[in-house]
């Protein structure tokens, strides 16, 4: 997936573009935790805007790369990116705005549930296919978008959430018609830009501080339970399912 980046006034933008649903490969998923994990010492950055190009935020993992691996390489390996770019995610030194549009499924939550602002389009919709794809993975951040009890409907029934849900909840900030999303995505960050920069990434490391929840060991016990129904043979049934066509590219899983 090439990631594009431009930096103007104190705004990172990293646009993730792989059409036709954006599915992120690995190295393009550790690309993006470098990226995120580089602006530590590159005090000119002082926010980030995450957005992708065309249809989706995120469709998930790259299947078709993970089922091309010998063995267990290409699930080790898009849990070990994808452990990364959430992480960097969450640790960016500075805040990260995620604009999401279309569909956040898989590793979009993941990506949108760690980051520190949320701006979605009105169609948006976010949701976890996972155990209709024989895996688990990124509850812990599908938590941080809706309340405990949705969220494990949402899991079990593979059900969506749109963007106004959300807004409801105050997970996302704004929604706004497709065409503004960027703008609006641009418009946040230009408000937390304005701030004093060492008080803003001091204010993100004091929150990462104090929250309740563990992200990076919570969600290392999930991608436990996901490498084992794939030695079950449950993940491999389902990408396989997917490459013949039997299950809708949208719902791919991480």
């Amino acid at each position: 997936m090439p990631l594009h980046e431009s930096i103007d006034d104190g705004t990172a933008t990293i646009v993730m573009d792989n059409p036709p649903v954006n599915a992120m490969g690995i190295s393009d998923t550790f690309a993006l935790a470098t990226l995120l994990d580089g602006y530590r010492n590159r005090p000119e950055v002082r926010v980030v805007v995450l957005a992708a190009e065309g249809r989706g935020f995120s469709a998930g993992v790259d299947i078709v790369e993970i089922q091309s691996l010998p063995g267990n390489e290409g699930i080790l390996e898009a849990n070990r990116s994808c452990f990364e770019a959430f992480r960097a995610v969450y640790e960016c030194a500075v805040p990260v705005v995620a604009a999401v549009n279309d569909f956040c499924l898989g590793t979009g939550i993941g990506l949108a549930g760690n980051a520190d602002v949320i701006v979605a389009a009105e169609a948006a919709r976010f949701g976890l296919p996972e155990v209709d794809n024989g895996a688990l993975g990124a509850a812990t951040h599908l938590q941080r978008l809706v309340p405990a009890h949705r969220a494990r409907w949402m899991l079990y029934s593979c059900e969506q959430a749109t963007a106004e849900e959300l807004h409801a909840y105050g997970s996302v900030l704004r929604v706004v018609h497709a065409d503004r999303l960027r703008s609006t995505a641009l418009e946040v960050a230009t408000v937390i830009a304005a701030k004093d920069p060492q008080v803003v990434r001091a204010a993100k490391s004091s929150l990462n501080g104090i929250d309740p929840v563990d992200v990076r060991r919570s969600y290392r016990y999930e991608q436990g339970y996901t490498f084992e129904l794939n030695l079950l043979g449950r993940g491999d049934e389902a990408r396989d399912a997917f490459l013949r066509g039997e299950r809708n590219p949208d719902t791919t899983a991480d």
